[in-house]
């Protein structure tokens, strides 16, 4: 076996030895919350996920696939700076609810109490336009609710994985 292939095989077992821990907390975690759910995941498990791929991304040497991963992050946090930013009012609670009607899970809702700002219709508008949010009007335009401004980071993620294997691979495939 060439030295290269030494390397790679002893980076990928240690990336090993973090994700296999992790998946079985996960999968553990997943059973014991399966719907209905009992069990909110918390900053803990959040962190020690976050820390398990920062760890296995730049220890590893997968730093392009870390940077892959941590997009759908960051373009959440840019989707939500107009709630964070008190530009669109943030609901307590910014998790889909149970439809018992049609068993599906609707976005929650932000609901305008007064007239929203220019800057806040236009900001809007646009992340309407780009089919970020739906929003209830008025005839008039005066905007009602907003779907809130929030992506779950698992379809981001997928995306990035694609993307990463399969059109930036600057490697062997096998």
């Amino acid at each position: 076996m060439a030295y290269g292939s030494i390397e790679l095989v002893e980076r990928h077992l240690f990336s090993l030895y973090f994700v296999l821990p992790l998946l079985g907390v996960c999968l553990g975690f997943l059973f014991h919350n399966w719907y209905p759910s009992h069990a909110f995941p918390g900053d803990t498990l959040c962190y020690v996920t976050g820390m398990a791929f920062a760890v296995v991304g730049i220890q590893g040497h997968f730093s392009k696939t870390l940077l892959f991963f941590l997009l759908p992050p960051i373009f959440d946090f840019v989707l939500s700076c107009p709630q964070l930013f008190g530009l669109v009012p943030c609901p307590r609670r910014r998790v889909p609810r149970f439809d018992p009607e049609t068993h599906l899970l609707p976005p929650s809702k932000a609901v305008f109490l007064k007239r929203t700002s220019r800057l806040s219709a236009v900001v809007l508008r646009v992340l309407a336009g780009l089919g970020c949010t739906e929003l209830t009007t008025l005839p008039d335009g005066t905007i009602l609710e907003a779907t809130n401004l929030t992506l779950f980071n698992l379809a981001g993620s997928v995306v990035a994985f694609i993307v990463r294997y399969g059109l930036v691979y600057d490697g062997d495939r096998r």
